[in-house]
């Protein structure tokens, strides 16, 4: 039975208690939300009695935060792979997505679901394609076969959540042509479908097989994640008839996998002007009938290389405010090259401080909470308390240490002339 059906059934599972406990709400409250497509819990169903974080992620919970790592064909140690993953854990990701593409996949996959402690999420297409090429095939000659039995083998294998992008369809690729875009399909998975229909001549087929997703997500629980493969790779593109098609798409899809009993999140843009988020999340919301929005940012300009964690964290804030409850990072390599372990923490804390901030604005319970503890810290010149409240205290620690004032209660900013302590004299 999947999380949706136990709610649906009257049920709270076990894992609906720990998500509610975590977060702080009545258990009930999460299972309603669960049965009305709002909120979603992947766990795959052979995670069930393993000692791994839940991730709740929907309306009324804290906005969450993903890590994407993985191997490309340039970079395949699964020694780098691993450290990165032990290095979005401890900063504080609340899942992880593997997108690897270089060595051996199956082991590589295996290994980060040992050991992470926190869900993790695959986009089967990326072995599909990798499989054919090292067969010697083209794109063109895979079967829907060949890309079923992928999410077959990763279900089986205990992946908790799938991109498959069910949205890119003959006549969203129709709309996109007809478009002009600057960047076209920046989507690797979108990108690699397309060219599959075009070479071909037929539809999709996680369009077309749609109910053959459903089988394998039903029978493992898998959370499905509608991939978003016609997002905008540029500010230009954002909120365009294709992305547009892909979404009304998505949100028709959606209903079929609850409605089947799967539970099911929807993937945003991209790269989208700042005014342009709220409506990209109110549209969301309307069309897919509120169901979980994972955004990637939103990057909210193109002229960063290097600081694009920054950009992402920008529009992330705003998207989080606006009603996204699940926020992939960004790291300062993006667009440039596959990401250090040190790009790795970066793009987490980021997004960390952009979906807490969102929290707040959102009235989320007990975020508040954190920002008026860290105050009376500050307020009292508490820099253990400070450090170890901040959002990356290692970081913290070693900047507190680098700026040591000769004076015990203030920084090197003010010293003598600490506006807290001069005002706490005189307002005594």
């Amino acid at each position: 039975m999947t999380q949706l059906e136990a709610a649906r059934a009257g049920k709270v599972t076990r894992e609906m208690r720990r998500v509610a406990k975590a977060e702080g709400i009545d258990p009930k409250i999460l299972a309603g939300k669960i049965a009305d497509g709002k909120a979603v819990i992947p766990c795959n169903i052979l995670n069930r009695n393993r000692n791994r974080k839940l991730c709740g992620i929907g309306e009324g919970l804290r906005t969450k935060v993903n890590a994407n790592i993985g191997t490309s064909g340039d970079s395949s140690k699964l020694s780098s792979e691993l450290r990165k993953l032990r290095i979005s854990l401890e900063s504080g990701a609340d899942a992880v997505m593997d997108l690897s593409t270089g060595g051996d996949l199956k082991r590589i996959r295996k290994a980060i679901l040992k050991g992470s402690s926190v869900p993790v999420g695959t986009v089967p297409v990326y072995e599909a394609v990798v499989r054919s090429s090292r067969a010697k095939r083209p794109i063109s000659s895979i079967s829907g076969d060949d890309i079923f039995s992928v999410l077959e083998d990763q279900a089986a294998e205990g992946v908790d959540f799938f991109t498959v992008h069910s949205g890119v369809t003959l006549e969203a690729v129709r709309r996109l042509k007809e478009e002009g875009r600057i960047t076209g399909i920046v989507s690797r998975g979108g990108a690699i479908l397309a060219e599959w229909m075009v070479r071909n001549g037929r539809e999709n087929p996680f369009y077309e097989d749609f109910d053959r997703i459903l089988d394998i997500a039903l029978e493992y629980d898998v959370t499905l994640s509608l991939g978003d493969g016609m997002r905008p790779g540029c500010l230009a593109d954002a909120t365009d008839r294709a992305q547009v098609q892909e979404l009304v798409t998505l949100g028709e899809l959606a209903q079929r996998a609850s409605e089947r009993g799967v539970q099911v999140m929807i993937e945003g843009p991209g790269h989208v002007p700042l005014d342009q988020i709220k409506s990209n999340i109110l549209m969301e919301k309307k069309i897919c009938r509120g169901a979980p929005f994972y955004v990637l940012g939103p990057l909210v300009t193109d002229i960063a290389p290097g600081y694009d964690h920054i950009t992402s964290a920008i529009g992330g804030a705003v998207a989080g405010a606006a009603g996204a409850d699940f926020l992939c990072y960004v790291t300062p390599s993006e667009h440039l090259g596959l990401p250090s372990v040190d790009d790795v923490k970066a793009g987490v804390i980021a997004a960390r401080i952009a979906a807490h901030a969102a929290d707040i604005a959102k009235g989320v319970k007990g975020a508040i909470g954190w920002d008026i503890a860290m105050s009376k810290a500050r307020r009292k010149r508490d820099w253990n308390r400070q450090i170890g409240l901040s959002i990356d205290p290692k970081t913290a620690r070693e900047y507190r240490k680098r700026t040591h004032s000769a004076l015990k209660d203030t920084c090197t900013m003010c010293g003598q002339y600490c506006s807290m302590k001069i005002s706490e004299d005189c307002l005594k």
